[in-house]
C-alpha cells in the first residue's frame, strides 16, 4: 500500500476535500500557535513545588500523546495540551490556596478525569452539559481569563501586594520593563495576526534578557530531555478522596467538560462535520480522547490535558483531518531535544503570555446578555470572585448559587433543573468545607 493510500485510509483526506500539504501546513501552524505551553505550563506548575525540568518533558509528552489520540480516535485537526486556567487552578487554588500537596492535586485531576469518563460512558455527559446554564459557562471562561491575567501581571512584577489596598503597582525595574516589552510584542503580533506570536515574543524577550545579563546561556542547545521520574506516577489518588476536595474535583471536571464541548462543537462546524440533524460526527470519540488525555496526564505528572484553543489556527489554515494533529504531535516530541533552551526562559519572558491568554478568554464576555439582571448578576459574581478569591472553584460556586437565587426570586423555576439544584447544593458544601 502506497503512502498516499495509507494516509487516505486512516485520515480520509480527499473525502474531506483537503490535501496532505494543507494538513501538514495546518499541523505546523497549530504547533507554532501553541508551542508557548512548553514554556508556560512548567513555569506555572513548578510554583507548586514540582520539578521544572521534569515538567518540561512531561508537558511535551502529554501534549504529544493527547494530540495523537485526537488524530487517530477523532480524526480531527485538534491538539491537546495542559489547559491554561486548569494549570493555574492546580497551582494557585489547590496547592498554594488550600495547602494540598501536588501529589494529592494530581490525584484530584485523575479523579475528575475518571468521573468524567464514567459520565461519558453512562450517557450523563450531555445531560450534565444541558443542566449548566449557558451564562455561567460563558462567565466562567471570562472569569478564568481575568484570573490568569491577574496571575500574569503578578508574575511580571507589575502588581505587588499592599496591606492597605491589597494590591498596588510594582516598581519598574529592568525585568519588569522587559516583561512589558514582551507583552506589547505579543499584543502587536496578535493585532497583525502573526502565527506563533506568543512564542516569538517569549524568545525575543529571553534574548533581550541575555543581552542585559539577566539570563545565562545553557551549556548545550540540544540534549536528552530531563527525566520525568521526579513527578511521574507520583499522584496520590487516595489522598484526593476527601470531602473537602469534592468541589475541586467537580470544578476540574466542569471546566474541562464545557470548555472542551463548546470549542469542539465550534471546530466540528468549521470542519464540516455537522449533519443535517445537528449531530456532530465523531464528537463522542473526541470527548473520550479528551478525558483519556486527562487521565494519562495525571499519571505522567501534569494538570488536566484538554482540547487546546490554538488548534483554531491550524483549522483556519485549512486543516480538516487528524493528519494535522499527527504533525503537531510529532513536533512536540521533537521539541524534547531542545529542553536546555526551554529551561532558561525566565518568568519575566513567560508571564506576559498569561495576560494574553487572559485577554483571549475574557472575550467570551461579549456573549452575555448583561441587560438581564438574572444573567448579569450571577455572571459578574462568577467573573469577579475568581481573581478576588484566587480560586476558580469559589467563583463557580458563588455563580451557581446566585444564578439559582436570582431565578427563584423571578419565580422562573423552570430554568432550574433538578441537576442544577444538586450542583447548587454541592456548591454550598464546597464553600462551607
Amino acid at each position: 500500500m502506497s503512502k498516499e493510500l495509507f494516509l487516505e485510509k486512516v485520515f480520509k483526506i480527499k473525502e474531506r476535500n483537503s490535501s496532505v500539504k494543507t494538513e501538514v501546513i495546518g499541523g505546523v501552524t497549530t504547533f507554532l500557535a501553541m508551542a508557548y505551553i512548553i514554556f508556560v505550563n512548567p513555569a506555572i506548575l513548578s510554583m507548586s513545588g514540582m520539578d521544572k525540568g521534569a515538567l518540561i518533558t512531561v508537558t511535551c509528552l502529554a501534549t504529544a500523546i493527547g494530540t495523537f489520540l485526537a488524530a487517530f480516535m477523532g480524526n480531527v485537526p485538534i491538539a491537546m495540551a495542559p489547559g491554561m486556567g486548569l494549570n493555574a487552578f492546580f497551582t494557585f487554588t489547590l496547592v498554594m490556596g488550600k495547602g494540598v500537596s501536588w501529589q494529592d492535586a494530581l490525584g484530584v485531576v485523575f479523579l475528575s478525569g475518571t468521573f468524567f469518563f464514567i459520565l461519558a460512558a453512562l450517557g450523563f455527559r450531555e445531560k450534565l452539559a444541558n443542566a449548566i446554564p449557558a451564562p455561567i459557562t460563558t462567565a466562567s471562561t471570562a472569569g478564568i481569563g481575568l484570573f490568569i491575567a491577574f496571575i500574569g501581571l503578578k508574575n511580571m512584577g507589575i502588581i505587588v501586594g499592599n496591606e492597605a489596598t491589597l494590591v498596588a503597582l510594582g516598581k519598574f525595574n529592568l525585568p519588569v520593563v522587559l516583561s512589558v516589552v514582551g507583552l506589547m510584542m505579543m499584543a502587536g503580533f496578535e493585532m497583525k495576526k502573526v502565527r506563533g506570536g506568543i512564542l516569538i515574543s517569549i524568545v525575543i524577550t529571553t534574548l533581550l534578557g541575555m543581552v542585559c545579563g539577566l539570563v545565562t546561556m545553557p551549556d548545550a542547545v540540544i540534549a536528552m530531555p530531563p527525566s520525568i521520574a521526579p513527578i511521574a506516577f507520583k499522584l496520590n489518588i487516595f489522598g484526593a478522596l476527601k470531602i473537602s476536595l469534592l468541589g475541586s474535583i467537580f470544578s476540574f471536571m466542569f471546566i474541562d467538560l464545557f470548555d472542551s464541548l463548546g470549542f469542539l462543537i465550534a471546530c466540528f462546524k468549521e470542519i464540516g462535520l455537522e449533519d443535517e440533524n445537528g449531530h456532530y460526527k465523531g464528537l463522542g470519540k473526541m470527548m473520550f480522547a479528551d478525558v483519556s488525555s486527562t487521565i494519562i496526564g495525571a499519571f505522567l505528572g501534569t494538570s488536566t490535558v484538554t482540547t487546546f484553543g490554538e488548534s483554531a489556527a491550524g483549522i483556519a489554515a485549512g486543516a480538516k483531518t487528524g493528519l494535522a494533529s499527527f504533525v503537531t504531535g510529532i513536533l512536540f516530541l521533537a521539541a524534547l531535544l531542545i529542553t536546555p533552551i526551554v529551561g532558561i526562559v525566565p518568568m519575566f519572558a513567560a508571564a506576559p503570555s498569561l495576560v494574553m491568554v487572559g485577554v483571549f478568554m475574557f472575550k467570551s464576555v461579549k456573549a452575555l446578555d448583561l441587560n438581564d439582571t438574572k444573567i448579569s448578576v450571577p455572571a459578574f459574581i462568577t467573573i469577579i470572585f475568581m481573581p478576588l478569591t484566587y480560586s476558580i472553584s469559589i467563583g463557580l460556586s458563588f455563580g451557581f448559587i446566585s444564578y439559582i437565587i436570582m431565578h427563584v426570586i423571578a419565580k422562573e423555576y423552570n430554568k432550574i433543573s433538578p441537576i442544577l439544584w444538586v450542583i447548587g447544593t454541592l456548591s454550598i458544601i464546597n464553600l462551607i468545607v
